[in-house]
């Protein structure tokens, strides 16, 4: 901040704005809030569910038959399924994405955040957003600072900035002496919160002014790539699409040249196959699927806020994590103690009489405080104090009982120059205890070399262990009405050392072994000390003997070639800052992984929307980390981002699933239609008969296909990398079996139907494979969608499907059966000879499937060589 920047603001803390320059400053500023990304038009949202090749080729398709229903004299029915199909696909995406949006405004909503104000002289009440630069704002522990400022006055005002830095340890801030030399001490920051002392603060800077908002704007800059499933049925709709560019010229060809039909009629062929050729109800099926994953995330504590992020969660490779409230509690805990009567530490719980005397010293010495108010816990004061106030709670002890006994008369804060704080207090007996606690270095101890030695001993130990080290201090004396603190602080009696720490969160242990069976790497990335992060890394397995820890001065002198040849035997960066963790997250997609990045501050904001997953905390979650996620836990607990790979993994298998039972006998239409003509027999089916096998036969069956539970050792497989084929993992083998299962099967009986049981009649032979290819490919439905061999529990896990299945057959039986609808889509009258045909065909397909699954089972031999999604 600059003098010219604050020669406009009133220094008093006096009076505040007045309501006319309030206004004034808010018509230059604006309203103090973060500006998202402007939310593209409706008309490029639906041009974004309409840019994947399949709803290209179906646009295609659209229009083609509408100009032929227009100029040529045919019927609409093609145009109008087709188009409806891409209506209700582009509706479910929009519901869907909205959906998420209202579930995250309804826990943006939970939190109100307000400030308190000198407007006119007098001290109000306010909503945060409605803070103007030039405001005086007045603030205590436990509050959340509205927008950057200067600290005009304070009292031992410390401020957690860890949601900009990282660091979990409080800043002290002193008041503004001058204009011409403000440094950093003198600022605070939008977002960050008091953690003792007071301050008035004059506000300089809001909204995405601050420097909170410039990592918004950030945000706004920062894109997401394209999903590694989007990537995939691009490319599957690529081959579907060549395929029935190049079928579609070949059978117009053939039409025209082998069948002497005009070109109208040939060209309709040629639309008939390019409906046979793509899935229609594929993207409608595949939205269908995440959006069920949606719903049941949520019901495990994730929102999410991307649709798509349903299937890229479940295929990531790396969790890069932040520490600090995510991977530990963000409550700082006293796990360890040491006094000078014993020769080694003990736990926190095990409470010696010596460790009695030494938690009353602390507990008298103490500010913090922890109260329940609406079954909530809300804290006031400095994490280290609060770590002392838990230590007595745990015991049954408290600040206000010791203090009946030996009542506080006199206080030294601390401050950042002595790094102590000192208080004395009266005893029953008519002497005085002063007591000073602080940095280890600092107290003013009467050491004997030995006592010095064992205590420096303990000291360096705790530090190896991470453990930040708080040390107190003790004297008595007769009471005195004087307060000479140089004097009264002389010549103390060492009490001990406690050892603190901000623990794991209990869960975080077995999400990590989970992750890893899974085959994901996790990695923590923190902006806290190097050797805190390794401890905690360690102790909750991430950091293992063949990793190693790299400090964020070391990456920021690597060069991306280095970064990306040792990445991979990285477990910890620590200390970084926000550009940095950026840099780590494109590192690990550069080599070819899906990354997600967790963490609940702003500083973890860029690095979460970069991330190919971004998972934010809801409870403990900054509203920038919530806004640039993908993902947001509501319980802000680690093991639900384990639950949510496993969903997502079961939302890409059931969208493999889809894709073998439309694809597969989409390939055999193709086959089928280009057959039978190079045979000389003409079209076998008709496109209106095509579309209504595409859309209703395997459409309403495979809707429900998304609602199978996952397989049982989808955790125990390693992720789908990022260039991996659909057809891999034996998918392309059981499509190309069924593929060619149905084709030998629809032109044998189309042939036995036209010129065995009829003499020569086409309506036969075609009602005969419409009742074959319909009702078959819906059957074999069950040997695709559990891998397991085929037995009557796999048959009743899924009730839904079941009466999919019911209603699809019925639907076609009516279609095939009905005077009326046979004319209207090209059927006739099958006799008795002709079922006893068509009944045993239609269940060939799913024998066919379950003998192979069954050939595959008994030839394997590794559980190592499972097809994902094959056990």
């Amino acid at each position: 901040m600059t003098r010219k920047e604050m020669t406009h603001f009133n220094l008093t803390t006096e009076h505040g704005l007045t309501a006319q320059e309030v206004q004034a400053s808010r018509q230059t500023a604006g309203t103090n809030e973060l500006v998202a990304a402007k939310k593209p038009a409706l008309w490029r949202q639906i041009a974004h569910h309409l840019n994947d090749v399949s709803s290209l080729v179906l646009l295609f398709a659209v229009g083609l038959a509408s100009y032929m229903a227009l100029f040529q004299g045919g019927g609409w029915t093609k145009s109008i399924v087709i188009g409806a199909i891409l209506v209700i696909n582009v509706a479910i995406g929009l519901y869907q994405k909205a959906s998420a949006e209202k579930a995250l405004a309804a826990l943006q909503s939970m939190s109100l955040p307000t400030t308190t104000v000198r407007r006119d002289g007098v001290a109000q009440s306010i909503a945060a957003k409605d803070v103007v630069p030039g405001d005086l704002v007045l603030l205590k522990a436990g509050d959340q600072i509205p927008a950057d400022g200067v600290v005009l006055e304070s009292t031992n005002l410390t401020v957690d900035e860890a949601v900009l830095t990282g660091e979990s340890v409080p800043v002290a801030k002193h008041s503004l002496t001058t204009l011409t030399a403000i440094v950093d001490e003198q600022h605070v920051y939008s977002g960050t919160a008091v953690t003792a002392g007071t301050a008035i603060v004059q506000i300089v800077t809001t909204g995405m002014a601050t420097e909170l908002g410039q990592i918004a704007g950030l945000l706004n800059k920062t894109k997401k790539r394209a999903t590694p499933l989007q990537g995939r049925l691009n490319r599957l709709s690529g081959w579907l699409t060549s395929f029935a560019v190049l079928g579609g010229l070949v059978i117009f060809a053939l039409s025209i040249w082998m069948q002497n039909q005009g070109i109208a009629d040939s060209l309709m062929i040629g639309i008939s196959l390019a409906v046979a050729a793509v899935p229609e109800t594929l993207p409608i099926i595949v939205t269908i699927s995440l959006a069920h994953g949606v719903k049941r995330m949520a019901h495990r504590n994730a929102i999410m806020r991307r649709v798509n992020a349903v299937e890229t969660i479940g295929g990531v490779d790396v969790i890069a994590s932040d520490k600090t409230g995510t991977l530990t509690q963000n409550k700082m805990t006293i796990t360890r103690y040491w006094t000078p009567k014993s020769k080694t530490s003990f736990a926190a719980d095990d409470l010696t009489p010596a460790g009695k005397d030494l938690m009353r010293y602390l507990g008298l010495a103490t500010n913090a405080e922890i109260k329940t108010v609406a079954g909530q816990e809300e804290t006031h004061g400095d994490p280290t104090e609060l770590a002392i106030v838990r230590w007595l709670a745990s015991h049954d002890r408290s600040r206000a009982k010791f203090e009946r006994l030996a009542p506080r008369v006199a206080e030294d804060p601390f401050d950042s120059t002595k790094k102590t704080m000192a208080t004395v207090h009266h005893l029953a007996d008519g002497q005085q205890l002063v007591i000073v606690k602080g940095a280890f270095d600092r107290l003013p101890i009467n050491w004997t070399p030995a006592q010095r030695a064992a205590a420096t001993q303990v000291h360096d130990e705790f530090g190896q262990q991470a453990l930040r080290v708080l040390s107190v201090g003790y004297k008595l004396m007769p009471q005195t009405t004087s307060v000479d603190w140089a004097e009264l602080t002389q010549d103390l009696t060492f009490a001990g050392l406690v050892g603190i720490i901000d623990p794991p969160r209990p869960e975080v242990i077995p999400a990590i072994q989970e992750a890893k069976r899974a085959g994901i790497k996790p990695v923590m990335i923190t902006g806290d000390h190097m050797v805190t992060a390794a401890a905690i890394a360690e102790e909750i397995g991430i950091l293992t003997p063949d990793q190693r820890v790299l400090s964020g001065t070391e990456l920021q002198t690597m060069s991306d070639t280095d970064l990306a040849d040792q990445i991979h035997d990285i477990a910890v960066y620590a200390p970084v800052s926000p550009s940095d963790k950026i840099r780590i997250v494109q590192a690990w997609q550069a080599a070819g992984k899906t990354v997600a990045m967790t963490g609940d501050g702003v500083n973890d904001a860029p690095a979460l929307k970069a991330a190919d997953v971004g998972i934010a905390m809801g409870i403990t979650g900054t509203e920038v980390s919530k806004g640039a996620a993908d993902m947001i836990l509501t319980d802000d607990n680690f093991a639900t981002i384990i639950a949510a790979v496993r969903e997502g993994r079961t939302v890409y298998q059931n969208i493999l699933k889809a894709v073998e039972f439309l694809v597969g006998v989409n390939f055999a239409q193709i086959f089928l239609m280009v057959g039978a003509v190079l045979m000389g027999w003409g079209a076998p089916l008709l496109a209106e008969q095509l579309l209504l096998i595409n859309v209703l036969a395997d459409g309403i069956p495979g809707f429900y296909i998304s609602r199978e539970p996952g397989e049982k050792a989808a955790m125990a497989q390693p992720p789908v990398e990022n260039d991996e084929s659909l057809f891999a993992r034996g998918l392309g083998g059981r499509l190309a079996l069924r593929a060619a299962t149905f084709t030998v099967l629809t032109l044998g009986i189309y042939a036995i139907g036209r010129f065995g049981l009829s003499n020569g009649q086409a309506t036969i032979g075609t009602t005969m494979v419409f009742l074959v290819l319909a009702v078959g490919s819906m059957v074999d439905i069950y040997a695709i969608k559990d891998r397991q061999p085929l037995s009557l529990a796999s048959l009743k896990r899924n009730p839904v499907l079941n009466w999919a299945m019911l209603l699809a057959v019925g639907v076609v039986l009516v279609v095939a059966t009905v005077p009326g609808l046979q004319h209207l889509f090209g059927l006739v009258n099958l006799p008795l000879s002709a079922w006893a045909l068509v009944i045993p065909a239609m269940l060939i397909p799913t024998l066919v499937l379950e003998l192979a699954k069954r050939w595959t089972r008994r030839n394997r031999e590794t559980a190592v060589d499972l097809a994902w999604g094959d056990d």
